[in-house]
This record gives C-alpha cells, structure tokens and sequence, in this order.
C-alpha cells in the first residue's frame, strides 16, 4: 500500500494466545464467535495507510499489503498495547472510589471505573481498597489479526466522504470543490452534537493531511419552519407526520 492512501479494511481481532475474538466488522463473523450487537452496522474500517490511527504493527504490515489479499498475522504485545506496566496498576480506598462512582451497582471486578478522568479496570475490591489497573485492556496481550483490504479509493470526493463518516459517525453530509477549497454541508444531526466544534477541528486537520486541499468551508443549513396558515403560526412546527387533513 501505498503510504497516504484511503482504504476500506475488512478486518478480525483476535487474543493470539486464547484464539478469542476481541473485536470485528465482519457481521457472519461475530454471529459465528457468538459476539453479534444488535443495532450495529457492520462495515469497512476507512483508514490512511500509515497516518499513525492504527497500532503500529498493524500500520507496519499494511504498508506492505496488496489490495483483495487476505492476510492473517500475529503481533506481539510490544507492538501492539504494550506490555503491562506496573506503576500503572494502584491501590486507593473504597471511600475515595465511591466518592466518584455514580453508580456504585456497577463495581464489578473486571468492569470499567473512572477515577479522576481515568479509566481502568476494577481488579481488586476488599479490605476497604480498591486496586484499579489503568493499564490498556489489551496491553501485555499478543494479538492476531486477519484482514483484507477491499477497496483502495481513488476519486477525491469519495475521499472526502469516507474521511467525514469515519471520523464523525455521521452521514448526509454534502460536498463541493472550487478548485483546491472545500465546501462540506454538514447534516442536521451533526448541528446538535456537543463534539461537533471538535469534530470540525480535527477533521480540518484530518483532510489537509490526506488530501490536498487549501481553505475548508463548513456550511450548516437551517430550514424554515413549515406554517400552514390554516392553522397559524401557534407555535407548531409542521413536518411530513402532520395529518391535519383528518383533524374535524
């Protein structure tokens, strides 16, 4: 691969020890590992070859990937989430974790916490402490991982919109270029995030270092109010659910 490219990965994460999935976006996948989610839609990973979103054994074997190859390979926990460090594993009282849990229902061993803006995994809780390893999930863990690299995309609007919905999670959006600017439509669930100013920022950042572009202009549209003047402007807001016609 080619470094800078925008690619769709087809992708399974696997413990290397236990044989476990950890993570896929294979739909049969999950269903055959039992690991399924409702609700989920399961597609490609868009990502930049070698621009550093990746774990660094992975950004290292996709550089030399071919595109439609299935590939299955093993990455060491050092090149991976690291080796498990100690000085990141602590002991503080159960006093001081209850003082920060909302939900104290929630402290089972294994399970999430956040202590102070951090988040670690609950390993111990006895004798009026709580040890908390902060630690990533997955460091000290070699990981195995297959993967395809379904499409390498080459048409620079397409570009665009990949980088937009996977750095967003949002759809809908709209693009257009004069030249080297960029105009992007944002859709009206985007307006409402509370990360949206963030969004922006990074994807700012995001689309100068993937693509060439120079100035990148957001453009958020606010429709009219829909007033039938029938009924006046009472305050409602009129949309394709009104069924005024079978009101008496």
């Amino acid at each position: 691969m080619e470094e800078g490219a925008i690619v769709h990965i087809d992708y399974s994460l696997y413990n290397a020890e236990s044989g476990d999935l950890i993570e896929t976006n294979i739909e049969q996948i999950a269903k055959d590992n039992d690991s399924h989610q409702e609700g989920r839609t399961y597609s490609p990973l868009v990502s930049v070859v070698g621009g550093g979103a990746l774990i660094e054994g992975f950004e290292e074997h996709l550089l030399g990937a071919d595109s439609e190859t299935d590939y299955d390979f093993t990455i060491p926990a050092e090149k991976a989430y690291g080796e498990l460090n100690s000085d990141m594993i602590e002991v503080i009282s159960q006093d001081k974790v209850l003082q920060q849990v909302k939900d104290p229902d929630s402290l089972g061993l294994g399970a999430p916490i956040t202590i102070n803006g951090r988040t670690g995994t609950l390993r111990l809780w006895a004798a009026g402490r709580a040890r908390i390893d902060f630690n990533h999930p997955l460091a000290g863990v070699s990981l195995r991982y297959t993967y395809k690299v379904t499409k390498v995309i080459e048409d620079r609007d397409e570009k665009v919109m990949a980088l937009l919905e996977a750095n967003t999670g949002h759809k809908d959006f709209s693009v257009e270029f004069d030249g080297d600017d960029l105009g992007i439509t944002i859709p009206q669930a985007m307006m409402f995030d509370t990360n949206a100013a963030m969004m922006k920022f990074r994807l700012v950042t995001t689309l100068r270092d993937s693509i060439e572009v120079n100035k990148v202009s957001f453009i958020e549209v606010h429709e009219d109010r829909k007033v039938n003047p029938e009924h006046g402007d009472d305050g409602h807001v009129h949309d394709d659910n009104c069924n005024h016609d079978e009101e008496e």
